[in-house]
């Protein structure tokens, strides 16, 4: 993650994350698309001034599938304490974060890495526990409902 300052080629005085903006193609990398399978994946688009990472959430069923655009909407609509988090996420992914120029000054770099990777393993093992717990809910209130026949 090698980011600098970069002014933007087109206005002048601004400086836009280029991987948003588009504006210039020659400050623009070859997009990275590492993926498991077809559910999991993960792209990741560099600038000379941003880096954009979107994650593709496995979703096994119609159960992982409402769960996962639950909770990343949750954390979505909350980005603002995230920081690095993206408010929508691109076409075809789940949750999207966009790291700057900004962010890697404030903060540390191998720390930002950290988060990203930490992140992909929790968002997992939340929805696998959110999954178990909406299950027993409803063996619980299948039993009480059957009870009475």
């Amino acid at each position: 993650m090698c980011l600098e300052n970069f002014s933007s080629q087109v206005v002048e005085r601004h400086n836009k994350p280029e991987v948003e903006a588009r504006a210039s193609k020659e400050v623009l990398l070859t997009p990275v698309c590492i993926s498991r399978n077809e559910g999991e994946r993960v792209l990741i688009e560099s600038s000379i001034n941003s880096v954009r990472l979107s994650i593709k959430i496995k979703q096994a069923d119609e159960i992982e599938k409402i769960l996962c655009h639950k909770f990343t909407r949750f954390l979505m609509m909350r980005a603002d304490n995230f920081v690095v988090l993206r408010r929508k996420a691109i076409e075809g992914y789940d949750i999207s974060f966009l790291i700057t120029n900004f962010h890697t000054e404030q903060m540390y770099k191998h720390k930002l890495v950290d988060f990203v990777i930490q992140f992909m393993e929790d968002i997992d093992k939340e929805i696998s526990e959110m999954k178990l717990t909406v299950n027993a809910r409803a063996r619980i209130c299948a039993e009480e409902y059957l009870k009475n026949f």
